[in-house]
């Protein structure tokens, strides 16, 4: 692995998000089980906030085919839940990586703290341009993370160079329905996906061109929507409760702008999915 400074200048804005975030996410959504940031798939295995959350992980672990022994790279692992769970559930080895360095720390205390720390280990790092060899996974998997980069078609080749031959790529992500949507759609789109530091998202299109062009095969992807609608809907819930103290606190100082925008943009996410502007994917792939 090739050794070097981490230039956290072009991600500062996701660094930021998350950092100021965080509060909001240990309040109304991690759960010390698995310390999820992203939305559960709800099924007849899972009928509850926390159940849903890991059962997100249990869906992408089967589908991509992971096994004991396998070696997988989590690019944006956040506070390292989805990296857990694999190493306790699959019993396989972990590398997350994120460019956020309190989320570096925060997964590397959870990995000593669950004893898990020789299958876990934790980096800052760019998923799209990463520091390992070539063939060096069995598994490439991003949840919710690969929307944060403006250049996804580099997320793909990076992913294929990383994987063994036969390796598997599983990603579940926020996928538009059309490019370009109204004009109005697209702005009511854009207001939630720019206040979560997501410049842009993918068609499911352009997903399976941009993997088609960097070497993947049997490319599937499968709209799962219905399983985490609850989940989105829970969310905007949430963030209705709690509008009127974002916009009092944010009034006061007292809440930033990015702190007040992840309220904001709970509820304008839920908004756009009702009119049909994007829905939820989980997409694999295959390095020949």
């Amino acid at each position: 692995m090739k050794e070097s400074p981490f230039d956290e200048s072009p991600f500062r804005e996701v660094i930021d998000y998350y950092d100021q975030t965080r509060f909001d996410y240990e309040i109304a959504w991690v759960g010390r089980e698995n310390l999820a940031v992203h939305f559960g798939f709800y099924d007849q295995q899972a009928g509850r906030h926390a159940e849903a959350l890991s059962n997100t992980n249990r869906v992408l672990a089967e589908l991509a085919g992971i096994q004991p022994g396998s070696r997988v790279l989590d690019a944006g692992c956040g506070k390292g839940g989805s990296a857990l769970w694999l190493a306790r559930h699959r019993q396989c080895a972990v590398v997350g990586i994120t460019p956020v360095a309190s989320q570096v720390a925060e997964a590397r205390q959870h990995a000593e703290t669950a004893g898990l720390e020789q299958q876990l280990s934790f980096l800052q790092a760019d998923y799209c341009n990463t520091p390992f060899e070539s063939s060096s996974f069995d598994t490439v998997w991003a949840c919710e993370s690969l929307c944060h980069s403006p250049a996804k078609e580099a997320f793909y080749r990076e992913a294929f160079r990383l994987l063994r031959p036969g390796g598997r790529l599983a990603i579940a992500e926020y996928t538009r329905h059309k490019r370009p949507l109204p004009q109005k759609g697209e702005q009511l789109l854009l207001s939630w996906l720019n206040r979560w530091a997501i410049p842009d998202i993918n068609t499911a299109e352009e997903h399976r061109r941009q993997a088609a062009d960097a070497g993947f095969r049997n490319i599937e992807i499968r709209d799962y929507t219905r399983y985490t609608w609850v989940s989105l809907k829970n969310l905007h819930k949430i963030s209705r409760r709690w509008m009127w103290a974002n916009h009092l606190l944010f009034g006061l100082g007292i809440r930033s702008r990015a702190q007040h925008n992840n309220i904001t943009g709970g509820l304008r996410q839920f908004r756009a999915l009702e009119q049909g502007l994007w829905y939820y994917a989980v997409a694999t792939a295959t390095k020949p």
